[in-house]
């Protein structure tokens, strides 16, 4: 029995010990946490077992998960830096639950789904600035690719065309800092949501550090959506001061700035004007890919147009049950190509109408197989005197990691029979020439592209 005792005192002991020790690391790790110094390595994991690492900001901290919220392993999660949250006395009016609940409804259909880590982790951020892609976002992979290139073409107009005493060429958009990449940013987000509220007020979502709706059974929780704010700014001028002063919000590391611009849109659009705007072949904005979400053609056409309209083709044509389909209303600023390498198998992709092809600046966003890209020239009379439109230059900025610079190709529309039967198979296009060709095609039909000695993307 004594000797009993004696294990059980110095079990004892050592929890006592372990405890001591436990409340002194936890004391520790709340000053370098003070101090903003970050002591934890460790990372949640996937089911499969890979790590996931939680967003950080410059300094490393990242915010508190609130508890209780969804359904969901946190290692689906990725926590907010601490930069990209604001302070909840900031003045805007908390998301309710059935706001957070439609706005899941517009968005998949069902207030089940959440995004994905891809998603998640998409921002908008630029390459270095003073370098040969500073005018240029790091586009990610995943579903929200397609979006922070749609918003490229808009931070390519301001960097062209909207700054006043620049010269339009490719060597100014080489020369952008980081301080111009901001405003160009700033700039381009706020047209964009202005547009979407019909020039008359934009409304913004930003994450803070309170929580407002709870998880249910019907509705799970991803630990932003329930803590964000909406700000109502009725001047685009006033929406872009807003968006420069939260850029953090947006472009920052790990700030879920994609999805907050998302859903900036779709509030700015409001659900009642979406609602008008989509129709029965679009019920809601996402559609299911490879276990994520890709944007449905009516995301990007809000993105170009400030209209969730779900086709590509002009004004409103019957389906094939009789049902009105909604196209684009109005020439876009920044327009839209697309091509397929199905399209020569009989399923062929919708015809894009001259509303998109023909915008207001030569830039266009490109859907080129599914993937997205962007070209553009820095000549604003390209589409405005058809002289200029018999041999041009585009550049072609492709989003890929592995592209340093933009593609410099020459565009010939004075092209001949006998040269464009010696290069296509009629019955078989796109057979030789490449994809990037084969879409600045749809545009100029008897188009030439010189690549000037870049290998053709394929």
């Amino acid at each position: 029995m004594e000797a009993s005792d004696q294990e059980r005192g110095s079990q004892q002991l050592d929890l006592e010990a372990i405890t001591r020790k436990i409340s002194l690391l936890d004391k520790w790790r709340e000053i370098f946490s003070f101090h903003r110094l970050g002591t934890s390595n460790t990372a949640p994991q996937d089911p499969d077992g890979s790590r996931v690492f939680a967003d950080e900001s410059e300094d490393g901290a990242c915010a508190p998960q609130p508890r209780g919220q969804g359904h969901l392993p946190s290692g689906h999660l990725c926590c907010v830096p601490k930069a990209s949250i604001i302070s909840s006395r900031s003045g805007g009016s908390p998301i309710s639950r059935a706001m957070a609940a439609k706005l899941r409804q517009s968005l998949f259909a069902n207030t089940g789904h959440i995004f994905s880590r891809d998603w998640r982790r998409a921002c908008f951020s630029f390459h270095d600035p003073f370098s040969d892609l500073a005018f240029a976002l790091e586009a990610g992979k995943g579903g929200a690719r397609s979006i922070q290139m749609a918003v490229q073409g808009s931070i390519l107009k301001y960097l062209l065309f909207a700054r006043k005493g620049i010269d339009c060429n490719l060597p100014s958009l080489c020369a952008v800092s980081r301080q111009e990449q901001g405003r160009a940013l700033a700039a381009a987000l706020a047209g964009i949501l202005w547009a979407a509220g019909a020039a008359q007020k934009a409304t913004i979502c930003l994450i803070t550090e309170d929580t407002y709706v709870t998880s249910t059974p019907r509705y799970s929780g991803d630990d932003f959506t329930e803590q964000l704010q909406l700000f109502e700014l009725l001047e685009q001028e006033a929406t872009e001061r807003f968006i420069y002063d939260h850029l953090q919000c947006f472009k920052g590391e790990g700030s879920h700035g994609v999805i907050l611009f998302l859903y900036s849109l779709i509030f700015s659009r409001t659900f009642e004007r979406l609602q008008k705007d989509l129709d029965a072949s679009t019920p809601h904005l996402l559609r299911p890919h490879a276990g994520g979400f890709l944007c449905r053609q009516a995301v990007l056409n809000m993105i170009l147009t400030g209209r969730a309209s779900p086709n590509v083709f002009n004004g409103c044509q019957k389906g094939e049950s009789q049902e009105t389909l909604h196209g684009v209303l109005t020439r876009s600023d920044v327009g839209y190509l697309q091509w397929g390498r199905h399209a020569s198998e009989g399923d062929r992709l919708p015809q894009v109408g001259s509303m998109l092809k023909t915008p207001r600046f030569p830039i266009w966003l490109c859907s080129i197989n599914g993937n997205y890209s962007i070209l553009f020239s820095t000549n604003r009379q390209l589409l405005s005197d058809w002289k200029m439109e018999r041999l041009f230059d585009l550049h072609f900025l492709s989003g890929q990691p592995s592209q340093k610079k933009p593609v410099l190709l020459t565009v010939d529309t004075h092209s001949h029979h006998w040269e464009r039967d010696s290069h296509e198979d009629e019955h078989r296009p796109g057979r030789r020439f490449s994809p990037v060709e084969m879409a600045i095609r749809t545009k100029w039909r008897e188009a030439t592209i010189n690549w000037n000695g870049t290998v053709p993307f394929f």
